[in-house]
């Protein structure tokens, strides 16, 4: 009989990506449950749901997320709401005796001054990024969870750290998206409105590390197959570029001619975060999408969904 299972989050961009990988390699026994069917912050809700569908497999994708602005607006909120689905989720597929569960992380919970490129070891070795350590504090604990389940009551549970993710079912939101999809639309409405100034956050000087979610959810997937040891596995492309470089390379898909301004009065974030990828490498995975094809089939799928506005 088919393992059945349970992927928390499957509407978000990384859930639905992992529902699409699963189905393409002949999954067929998947449990989906969107949020106003089941609201992971409510205890006793999540011990009904798994009580009742007995899943044997969890991956955990559900999170409130958002980029700088959201998380520096609504601390408590991304606290408390992702603090409660990590343990409810958690505890709950304890009780409920789930084969296996998959955490995925943030590479935001590294320090914020971390070596480059950050290792696995380099948790808690430093302050975090004040802009959204909210969500990485809440992360942590779901990582340090997965890890003292194991320890003090033998679970087969295992995290998983992505870097900055971009594909379908991205958050284009125009104030609380992250970096790369808020340049997408920015470029793209600057085009459309024939506008000849287009002004970015910060001052373009910040790294970041970008993967497509197509290949993240091949990666989790590869992980709960093949990986079954305490810790957490960084997931990542082992290559970066600047903001500035990300905008300019945006602003030419999209046949953006005009001027890029830079407000450097607005914050950079953490000034560079490039994952070690040397252990999931080992393990035998690398991404397979290249960040030039990515990006034009997002920002196409993109300006296709915003023909008819």
């Amino acid at each position: 009989m088919d393992k059945l299972i349970y992927v928390a989050g499957h509407r978000g961009m990384v859930g639905s990506s992992i529902v699409r990988q699963l189905k393409a390699r002949g999954e067929k026994n998947i449990v989906v449950r969107t949020s106003n069917e089941l609201d992971l912050r409510d205890r006793s809700a999540v011990n009904t749901f798994f009580e009742n569908t007995k899943p044997d497999l969890v991956y955990l994708a559900a999170a409130k997320v958002g980029g700088i602005y959201a998380n520096d607006t609504y601390p408590a909120e991304f606290l408390f709401d992702n603090l409660a689905i990590v343990s409810n989720v958690i505890d709950a597929a304890h009780k409920h005796k789930v084969e296996k569960l998959l955490f995925l992380g943030s590479s935001c919970i590294y320090p914020r001054l971390a070596p480059q490129p950050i290792s696995e070891g380099d948790l808690l070795t430093g302050s975090l990024e004040p802009t959204n350590e909210p969500y990485a504090l809440a992360k942590i604990a779901g990582l340090k969870l997965c890890d003292a389940y194991r320890k003090q009551y033998g679970c087969n549970y295992i995290s998983a750290m992505p870097t900055n993710l971009y594909g379908p079912g991205d958050n284009y939101h125009p104030e609380n998206s992250h970096v790369l999809p808020a340049f997408i639309r920015r470029f793209y409405e600057a085009v459309k409105n024939d506008v000849n100034q287009v002004e970015c956050w910060g001052s373009g000087s910040a790294k970041r590390e970008f993967l497509h979610v197509d290949d993240l959810s091949t990666a989790l997937i590869f992980l709960m197959d093949n990986y079954n040891s305490e810790g957490w596995v960084n997931v990542g492309t082992g290559v970066d570029l600047s903001i500035k470089e990300l905008g300019e390379t945006i602003a030419e898909i999209a046949g953006y001619k005009g001027d890029i301004v830079w407000d450097s009065s607005k914050p950079d974030g953490a000034p560079r975060k490039l994952l070690n990828v040397e252990k999931m490498s080992g393990l035998g995975w690398s991404s397979k999408i290249t960040f030039t094809d990515g990006l034009k089939s997002v920002y196409e799928e993109y300006a296709k969904s915003r023909a008819d506005d």
